[in-house]
């Protein structure tokens, strides 16, 4: 008896019903547990490369596939377009030491995806391995072959040179190379201010022959002015002897045509005169001034008469 009236029910445990529904729920966990392990996914822009107890066997697409729970592991390799940057030291032809960024953009070839991973483990021990070492050796290469001024002016033939030597280098591999780049180079800081001076020098003697040929140009401007002004007056010289010339034609033709006309009439009047006595008499008469002679010689001619009155 307990106190308030309560009494005390001993309660009857069925241990094995209880042993029962924890292994049936110990089960569904574990099956639960296995069901979810089997179905996995591989994302796109890489493959999945699945494993058996460690060792890769197969190599699968991006998409919904199954494995086999606790014996198989899945892992994803990328098949993007991947950009691996060096930092590196080098030389240049004539010995002059340089500090260059090179990077290059790679891309593993889908197929070959699975080769690459059972021979490298990987694509950053790949990179550690293989690309990275050959980008130094390429970049290093071709530095050399170039004078430091060349590499400044012509720093695509420098990048030809290293993709050449680097796809050359990987040609057994199975990644396709897209691009080298030089993302930085960095020369002597005496070396860089002998080139900004002659660059200074270069540009002033571009500017003082840019002078001179303005100079040149305008002096020609003003021969060609001079050339015009004078073919001008040429062309006006030129037309006013012309038309002088025309004048003095025409003039001439005038004295001509005149003349012939008074040859005309004179040679008629004479010939008028030497029918018509009465005509000379009549031009004898025009022409008289109504004052007779004061002189009159002798029959022979050597005596003089004076007719004047004293």
């Amino acid at each position: 008896m307990l106190k308030n009236g309560m009494t005390k029910t001993p309660v009857d445990l069925d241990t094995t019903k209880i042993t029962k529904n924890f292994g049936k729920i110990t089960a569904a966990v574990v099956a639960g547990i296995i069901l979810w392990q089997v179905p996995y996914t591989i994302d796109e822009g890489h493959v999945g490369i699945v494993k058996r107890f460690g060792e890769a066997t197969t190599q699968v697409n991006p998409g919904l596939h199954t494995k086999i729970p606790f014996a198989d592991t899945v892992e994803e390799l990328e098949i993007r377009t991947r950009k691996n940057t060096e930092n590196l030291k080098a030389s240049t032809f004539e010995q002059m030491p340089v500090q260059a960024e090179v990077s290059v953009n790679w891309t593993v070839i889908r197929a070959e995806a699975f080769e690459l991973y059972k021979g490298y483990g990987g694509l950053d021990q790949f990179e550690n391995r293989i690309l990275d070492p050959r980008l130094r050796s390429a970049t290093k290469d071709a530095l050399a072959r170039f004078k430091a001024e060349q590499i400044i002016q012509n720093r695509g033939q420098v990048i030809q040179k290293i993709e050449e030597t680097l796809l050359s280098a990987m040609s057994d591999f199975p990644v396709k190379l897209d691009s080298v780049q030089i993302e930085n180079l960095v020369l002597p800081q005496k070396y860089l201010q002998s080139i900004e001076t002659k660059q200074t020098e270069k540009n002033l003697a571009a500017a003082e022959k840019h002078r001179l040929e303005r100079q040149k140009l305008e002096a020609q401007r003003e021969v060609n002015t001079a050339e015009a002004k004078r073919d001008a007056e040429k062309a006006r010289a030129d037309g006013s002897a012309y038309a002088i010339e025309i004048e003095a034609i025409a003039q001439a033709q005038a004295i001509r045509v005149k003349g012939l006309a008074e040859a005309e009439a004179i040679l008629k009047k004479s010939q008028a005169i030497k029918t018509n006595k009465t005509l000379v008499e009549y031009v004898k008469a025009l022409q008289w001034d109504g004052k007779l002679p004061t002189t009159v010689m002798g029959s022979g001619q050597d005596i003089l008469w004076n007719m004047k009155e004293k």
